[in-house]
């Protein structure tokens, strides 16, 4: 069984305790995510299952679409709800502060990453430290947000908005680093997140609902083929001739006529042979001569 679950995680689970449930419903090892969401969000988390598991790398950099609530006035240690308060601001800020400061957050940002954290630091995750007291320096990040707008404001205090971004991206840091600029505090009392594309929350599915198709053997009804995930990479068709060097991994020498003069080298490519996909490959040149290099057979 091979192919990627995009499945809805409920907030107070782990994205390890998914793949766990996972394994157990389909009795295999090979299970793994593409990128950990919060436990306290829930949302979108893609399950890649069987050879699947060897395609995470290129879903890892996907941008991803978040809801979140930002509550100004209150500091909390782990930038959310469930932290403990550490400083209060009784400071009243305007509507219109708020769009701005909002504005001021679009494009290339920095980030300093929270100690409540996955990221390690000498083999340990920040937040295990965290949880002893201990803090320790982080380097900022650069990090990109395509898009943030805000979709309701309560009393001047209470901010939902959506935000689209990149990889690496702490909606819990962003809300705090909001609640700075506004010459007051801020943690994130909401998240949810809605993509990770080519993964919707519209399609997403259920624990309940993945064990239900497993027991009535219609997982196909759910499980999306590995290339149907990499739709926006380029790709290349060969004739069965060509099966038995493809399925090996051997390199190929192709003419020119072949290769779209779209495909650029050393792009990474979907190879299929005889309508059926075999992997991921690219063109790379060879004492002037163009090789199809597979990357990863995935038959």
């Amino acid at each position: 069984m091979n192919g990627i679950l995009n499945v809805f995680k409920p907030k107070g689970l782990s994205s390890y305790d998914i793949v766990r449930e996972v394994r157990k419903i389909f009795g295999i090892r090979k299970v793994g995510h593409t990128g950990t969401l919060d436990p306290n969000a829930s949302g979108v988390l893609p399950i890649c299952i069987g050879k699947a598991t060897r395609i995470s790398e290129y879903l890892l950099n996907s941008d991803k679409v978040y809801v979140g609530e930002l509550t100004l006035g209150f500091k909390t240690d782990t930038q959310d709800k469930d932290g403990i308060v550490l400083k209060q601001s009784n400071k009243i800020v305007t509507e219109s502060e708020i769009i701005k400061a909002f504005d001021c957050f679009k494009g290339e940002i920095y980030q300093l990453p929270p100690m409540y954290s996955a990221l390690k630091h000498k083999g340990k995750k920040l937040y295990e430290l965290a949880r002893e007291g201990i803090e320790v320096e982080r380097e900022k990040r650069k990090v990109h947000i395509y898009d943030i707008s805000i979709l309701n404001i309560v009393n001047n205090n209470k901010i939902l908005f959506r935000v689209r971004c990149s990889r690496g991206t702490y909606i819990r840091t962003l809300c705090d680093d909001i609640g700075q600029l506004l010459g007051t505090y801020g943690y994130m009392s909401y998240l949810i997140r809605e993509e990770v594309y080519p993964f919707n929350i519209k399609e997403s599915v259920s624990l309940d609902n993945i064990y239900d198709k497993y027991n009535k053997k219609k997982v196909g009804d759910i499980l999306i083929p590995m290339d149907k995930c990499l739709k926006d990479f380029k790709y290349l068709t060969f004739s069965n001739f060509f099966w038995k060097k493809l399925s090996n991994g051997e390199k190929l020498e192709l003419k020119q006529n072949h290769i779209s003069k779209e495909i650029k080298t050393d792009e990474l490519l979907r190879i299929y042979c005889n309508d059926k996909f075999i992997g991921i490959g690219k063109i790379i040149n060879k004492n002037e001569k163009c090789i199809l290099k597979m990357d990863k057979v995935l038959l």
